[in-house]
């Protein structure tokens, strides 16, 4: 299936292909929680940026590995690097302008991260 998603302001408007049925993800580390972000990860070649590069900052922390990208003008973080899957990306759920049939939604303890990062490695991987 095929989402279209966008930040708050759509500056940034971007389009994924996933299945109907989602398996997110919501963190408790420091920055997933603070800013309600739920994780959809993804292989590279199933998301597409439709516009916006120029309106995308970066931010990174710690490892440097993460690249948190989000609009410069509304602050939204539609999408990211992720640090547990550097070849792949992340797309925040609820970013989606599209709306999945369900949604099955897993957590995760980001605030060990370190212990429990092995378990999201197969989700950037093309099937």
């Amino acid at each position: 299936m095929i989402y279209q998603g966008s930040c708050h302001c759509q500056a940034i408007r971007f389009e994924i292909e996933a299945d109907q049925h989602l398996e997110a993800d919501y963190c408790n580390c420091s920055i997933c929680a603070k800013s309600n972000y739920l994780h959809l990860i993804l292989p590279l070649n199933r998301f597409k940026l439709l516009s916006g590069e120029q309106d995308l900052s970066t931010y990174t922390f710690n490892s440097g590995i993460a690249k948190h990208t989000f609009c410069r003008h509304c602050g939204i973080k539609p999408f990211y690097t992720p640090r547990s899957n550097p070849d792949g990306i992340d797309i925040n759920v609820h970013c989606l302008d599209t709306r999945p049939v369900s949604i099955n939604i897993s957590n995760f303890d980001g605030q060990n991260w370190e212990q429990h990062a092995h378990t999201l490695a197969h989700k950037s991987k093309t099937l």
